[in-house]
């Protein structure tokens, strides 16, 4: 089986609950490398707590998640936390962009963080701006730049240090159709071409139309669509 076949990030009966009501009621998920995966499913569905969990922001209540051969539901939370630096990149719908900080310094914060220096870091964060068609706002505020703009730069952000898996939550939500279709089209391009895995959640059929395959959460659970095109 080649590389690229393998999976990479797999799920397995998830099931996590905030209080007595069940956000998550035995999901599954896989991923290969350079495989984009849109989970789709109405509001309050799972969904994003399916992304949280395979990303180990929140650990799920039972249930495994397996990446690289560890199961990240019995890693420690510092483990969770330096996977989160070094290997999963991260764009939510409104950016999450450190307004202090101009766009070349944003983009290189998961460098400037893994212990790399600052010119290096801000060299690879500007080619990465570059490369989404926003090298002119390097030096701008996240508060000066439009909308489509600085989720360009979170999404630079995201894939600055190379990582293996994106997850990418609502992230065309807060944007217009036009500059949705650039930022998923630019997206998707990128991480095909460095072999990132991207998991994409999304209600918009647009959006899932840019991923390989589709999977729909309801209820808590997964279910994984076939293709008909």
């Amino acid at each position: 089986m080649s590389a690229h076949n393998e999976p990479l990030l797999v799920a397995t009966e998830l099931r996590k609950a905030y209080g007595p009501t069940p956000a998550l009621d035995g999901a599954d998920f896989t991923i290969r490398a350079g495989e984009v995966v849109a989970v789709m499913g109405p509001s309050g569905s799972g969904k994003s707590t399916l992304l949280h969990c395979l990303a180990g922001i929140v650990k799920a209540d039972s249930g495994s998640v397996r990446y690289g051969g560890r199961d990240l539901t019995t890693m420690s939370d510092g483990e969770r936390s330096a996977l989160r630096r070094t290997d999963f990149g991260f764009v939510f719908q409104f950016g999450q962009l450190v307004p202090e900080l101009t766009c070349v310094e944003n983009v290189a914060m998961p460098l400037r963080l893994g212990g790399v220096k600052r010119r290096e870091a801000e060299e690879r964060a500007a080619a990465w701006l570059a490369r989404l068609e926003v090298a002119d706002i390097a030096g701008k505020r996240p508060g000066e730049v439009s909308g489509g703009q600085g989720q360009r730069v979170a999404v630079a952000r995201a894939l600055v240090s190379r990582p293996r898996v994106v997850f990418a939550d609502e992230p065309t939500g807060a944007l217009d159709s036009l500059n949705g279709e650039w930022v998923m089209r630019l997206l998707t391009d990128a991480a095909h071409d460095t072999g990132a895995a991207v998991v994409l959640v999304t209600h918009e059929a647009r959006v899932a139309a840019y991923s390989d395959r589709e999977i729909v959460v309801r209820d808590g659970k997964s279910r994984d669509m076939e293709r008909t095109s």
